[in-house]
């Protein structure tokens, strides 16, 4: 029989892995069962009762946390010249077009984030083979392709997070870290959820919320009552 170590005990003693808990009842319970040295980040699974491989029930969007996701995110912006300046006063850490563009094609990716123009996206898109696998191909849909570079990068450092269903028909979100009050890692859960929830594609029939899950980034998996956000 394998040996249940010290934390592991520690975890079971704090809660019950059959219990549907209710959001507020799973972010305090979350706070207990988080014992790395370091900050880990707080992640949202949601199941949707939805075929991904219908183009008509893809569900994809952008949602503004609350109290941000408390950590620096990197931002690169790919601009003409003229918009330069109005990225860096909003914060980008890397502003610029052909040269970063080449420094992509070698093999750099050392950022959370691209921004970029329409203008400009003839360019960025043969960057699309380094950048798709990755998740950092900008998208219009995510507000990552626009003429308005300043309100974007701000609207990423304030914690603007993209998410998309997966091919089983899962989205997968961080939405804060451990560190954060029992009371921030609800809201911030709830205004994904509640974005989710309003993205339902109309052909979707039966239950569309299957189920949702709360976890930091090395403890287990804690349910959630959809009905209680």
């Amino acid at each position: 029989m394998a040996r249940i170590s010290k934390n592991r005990k520690a975890v079971l003693a704090k809660y019950d892995p059959d219990k549907v808990y209710t959001l507020t009842e799973a972010s305090k319970v979350l706070k207990d069962l988080t014992f790395t040295k370091f900050d880990p980040s707080v992640d949202v699974d949601i199941r949707l009762g939805i075929d991904p491989k219908k183009s008509d029930q893809m569900v994809r969007g952008v949602v503004s946390l609350p109290h941000g996701l408390g950590k620096t995110v990197r931002v690169l912006v790919l601009c003409s010249p003229d918009k330069a300046q109005e990225a860096k006063d909003a914060g980008a850490e890397h502003v610029g077009l052909d040269d970063y563009i080449q420094k992509i094609e070698a093999g750099w990716t050392d950022i959370d984030v691209i921004i970029t123009m329409p203008t400009v996206m003839a360019k960025v898109g043969r960057l699309g083979k380094v950048l798709g696998p990755r998740g950092l191909m900008p998208n219009p849909k995510s507000g990552t392709v626009t003429l308005e570079v300043g309100k974007a990068v701000k609207d990423v450092k304030a914690g603007k997070v993209d998410f998309k269903i997966d091919k089983q028909g899962i989205i997968h979100a961080s939405i804060g870290k451990a560190s954060f009050s029992a009371e921030k890692i609800r809201d911030n859960a709830a205004e994904l959820i509640n974005t989710v929830v309003k993205l339902k594609p109309a052909s979707s029939k039966g239950t569309y919320l299957q189920s949702i899950s709360l976890s930091s980034t090395m403890s287990p998996g804690i349910k959630v009552d959809s009905s209680s956000i």
